[in-house]
């Protein structure tokens, strides 16, 4: 059953329904991470609440918080997001010290959550100061995998929200690159949105609609409704047209119903 989950939440099955049921508060937050890929946003903070409610050892409390927080940001919460990805960080005590893995990854998440939040909020500066916090303690460690790739996603975003599409465009491809050699769909899927979104800025927008219909055909086979709807409203501002917007619209609509509120800007 936890490699079943571990295969919903992080490889190869990121649309799997319906999921397994969990018997610990570390199987929860997998179910939590499986269902909020999904769009599945009131049946993810359900599992949210019971981690919290469970009495969670510090690193599966710091990763739930820094789900919830997730959540919110994909729907364009980012202050709100801010506050429990603060919570996340705060979970795990003082400076990073000779922590176990789990909590320097736990650390890794709160730091780069904290970073898109920034980002969010027009924040650029503290967003690059938080990845500069989070950089070394990623380093080069194999295990820390999905750290570094979210790592490189944020600092992409933040170079775009910058202006510098040549410096998206790097960490992007990194992020593409270390996305190629994990299992995890939704990673190689979000990593490929994310270059074609740099492609967007640059000189070649070609590129970038290529890869955004590519992206928005593996978001429909495996089920990934909120990259999809990120990659229709991609596509769509780069060729405006009624194809990807309905798709756009659509996705949006099934988000509503499964729980996702989104904030109106």
């Amino acid at each position: 059953m936890v490699g079943t989950l571990i295969s919903a939440a992080f490889g190869d099955e990121p649309g799997l329904a319906p999921l397994p049921a969990a018997d610990d508060n570390e199987q929860r937050w997998l179910r939590a991470v499986a269902l909020g890929g999904q769009g599945r946003y009131a049946a993810a903070r359900t599992e949210l609440v019971r981690i919290a409610r469970g009495r969670p050892g510090q690193g599966v409390a710091s990763l739930a918080l820094s789900t919830e927080a997730s959540l919110l940001r994909q729907l364009g919460w980012h202050r709100l997001a801010a506050g429990f990805d603060g919570r996340a960080l705060a979970a795990l005590g003082g400076p990073a010290g000779e922590e176990e893995a789990a909590l320097i990854a736990a650390r890794c998440d709160a730091l780069t959550g904290l970073a898109a939040d920034a980002l969010g909020c027009g924040r650029l500066a503290l967003g690059s100061a938080l990845l500069e916090r989070c950089a070394p303690l990623v380093g080069n460690d194999q295990g820390l995998w999905r750290q570094s790739i979210r790592l490189n996603w944020v600092s992409a975003e933040i170079a775009l929200a910058s202006g510098d599409p040549a410096t998206a465009r790097r960490h992007a491809s990194t992020a593409v690159e270390l996305a190629r050699d994990v299992d995890s769909v939704r990673h190689q899927v979000k990593s490929d949105l994310l270059l074609a979104a740099a492609h967007s800025a640059g000189p070649d927008p070609a590129a970038a609609l290529d890869l955004g219909e590519q992206v928005l055909d593996r978001c429909a086979e495996h089920e990934l409704l909120p990259l999809r709807w990120a990659a229709a409203m991609l596509v769509n501002g780069v060729r405006p047209g009624a194809d990807a917007a309905a798709i756009r619209d659509e996705c949006r609509r099934q988000i509503s119903d499964r729980g996702g509120r989104f904030r109106d800007l």
